[in-house]
């Protein structure tokens, strides 16, 4: 693993002016997450310039995400919020965390940890959805006390399995 930095990256809310750091955090990290697992036309689609105008719908809406930033630069993106129904499975938690990704080269750095901690208070019961072929994150919530509940959707779109964690 490259030596990334050494302490946390600061954390704080989004503002809509993080549109573009936080869909290169997002898609940056799914290309890095996920190039082995998604075939190579997925990439046509799933543009930062996509990611870009989503984001900016949703720091434009009432979205509450919170960014990790390092050097002035967004480094990692969260958000949490109700619980939702995902394929045929209802929530079985009232809070979620919906998204988390941080740059590869801030892994290990506390920088995911005060994300997380920022977006659900530590211990609070939550769900969230991972990717079944994802164990870094997998092993990430699960020392955060998450652990698989049995649920299980392939996203068809993307043929990729997720698995539901609940603490």
């Amino acid at each position: 693993m490259p030596p990334g930095p050494a302490v946390p990256a600061a954390v704080r809310p989004a503002t809509p002016d993080d549109a573009a750091g936080c869909a290169f955090v997002h898609h940056t990290s799914w290309v890095e997450t996920y190039s082995e697992l998604l075939p190579t036309d997925h990439w046509e689609s799933d543009t930062l310039e996509r990611r870009t105008a989503t984001w900016q719908r949703w720091l434009q809406g009432d979205l509450t995400a919170i960014v990790a930033e390092s050097g002035g630069q967004v480094v990692g993106v969260a958000f949490g919020s109700v619980g939702r129904k995902i394929g045929t499975h209802e929530p079985v938690r009232d809070r979620e965390l919906w998204l988390l990704y941080v740059l590869e080269a801030h892994h290990g750095t506390g920088t995911g940890q005060a994300l997380l901690d920022t977006a659900l208070p530590p211990e609070s019961p939550a769900q969230l959805w991972v990717v079944e072929e994802n164990p870094r994150a997998r092993r990430f919530y699960e020392r955060n006390g998450f652990v698989p509940d049995g649920a299980r959707f392939v996203d068809e779109r993307l043929d990729l399995a997720e698995v539901r964690h609940v603490r």
